[in-house]
């Protein structure tokens, strides 16, 4: 579908209030684009594809939020192993407070990892408001974000942990996430896919998202850590190793020895998690994209590597490669 440009005064009446802030916030001054999205329209907002309420709490978020220099920001595009990197940074963080050995008292346990670990950015900040949220959560803290690097609040300059996953991968896990979080929710998978490939998807592009965070990655090694989905999945007790390196506290020998690595990340496993109460049957205190109540168990299908070959032809796989080297060409970011 083709791009739609909306001049600031010919927005919808009951919009009118929503767009006048996203232009404000928006580097485009007089004119914001949209186009037919996955559920909805959606809004480029900076470069950035989102639905209108996305971009709304967005825009709030980089004008309130007020960062500290120890917080620690878990960014990754959607589906991209998010609740995973959330438990194990939790885990990890918190170990001697909770120990992860014999965890039979465990927050992760009783609560899901969004719930201990918070976006920044959802709910929605213009519904639930932001300071409220945050502000009473104690140093240091670890919070979540979608949202690309150029749109992060311009105060932050704390350290970023980013993981990326497979594309391939991504678009399979978002189409069958919003088919449970949306009513209704009828695209097909085939045009879901030409969007995605299109660049226009939630948070997209995503080759976009990748390469914010990867360069800056390359310009402050120290700054933000840039990790690999099927890396780590290959190879868990290493990347919890570099994780806690990361987040300043780091096993000692006797943790190591005592297995302490091992046991964070089986606590944190796929296997674990899914079949706990709080993950699969409780009804999270959230909303969705459609403002309904969603349950944890959305954030777990299968966790698996590779697992689009059981849904694209290969001509379908081709062309989505042939898009991301083309984008990353140059940046020395491979997949």
């Amino acid at each position: 579908m083709a791009q739609v440009e909306l001049e600031a005064d010919s927005v919808l009446t009951g919009e009118e209030e929503d767009e006048s802030l996203l232009l404000s916030m928006s580097s485009s001054s007089n004119k914001l684009q949209t186009r037919e999205g996955w559920w909805t329209t959606f809004v480029l907002y900076d470069g950035c594809w989102m639905d209108r309420q996305a971009a709304m709490s967005v825009s709030l978020v980089r004008a309130q939020f007020v960062p500290r220099d120890d917080d620690v920001l878990l960014a990754t595009y959607p589906k991209c192993g998010t609740t995973w990197l959330k438990a194990l940074s939790f885990a990890i963080a918190n170990r001697h407070r909770h120990p992860v050995v014999s965890a039979g008292h465990h927050p992760l346990l009783t609560q899901s990892p969004h719930d201990l670990v918070p976006f920044i950015e959802l709910p929605f900040r213009h519904i639930h408001p932001l300071a409220a949220a945050l502000d009473a959560i104690p140093s240091p803290r670890l919070l979540g974000t979608h949202m690309p690097h150029h749109l992060l609040p311009p105060r932050i300059g704390c350290r970023i942990v980013y993981l990326c996953r497979e594309p391939k991968d991504v678009v399979i896990s978002t189409w069958h996430f919003m088919n449970k979080v949306i009513e209704g929710f009828s695209i097909d998978f085939d045009k879901a896919f030409e969007l995605f490939v299109d660049g226009c998807s939630p948070f997209g592009p995503i080759w976009n998202h990748y390469l914010g965070y990867w360069n800056k990655h390359v310009e402050e090694p120290d700054r933000v850590l840039f990790l690999k989905y099927d890396d780590m999945m290959a190879d868990p007790a290493g990347h919890v190793k570099k994780l806690a390196e990361f987040l300043r506290v780091p096993f000692t020998d006797d943790e190591v020895d005592a297995g302490v690595v091992e046991e964070v990340v089986r606590l944190c496993s796929f296997e674990k998690l899914s079949r706990l109460p709080v993950n699969s049957s409780v009804v999270a205190g959230r909303v969705g994209v459609d403002e309904r109540p969603m349950k944890n168990s959305v954030f777990f299908r299968k966790g698996k590597v590779r697992d689009w070959k059981n849904y694209l032809t290969e001509e379908m796989a081709k062309k989505l490669d042939a898009a991301i080297e083309e984008k990353l060409k140059g940046s020395g970011l491979t997949l």
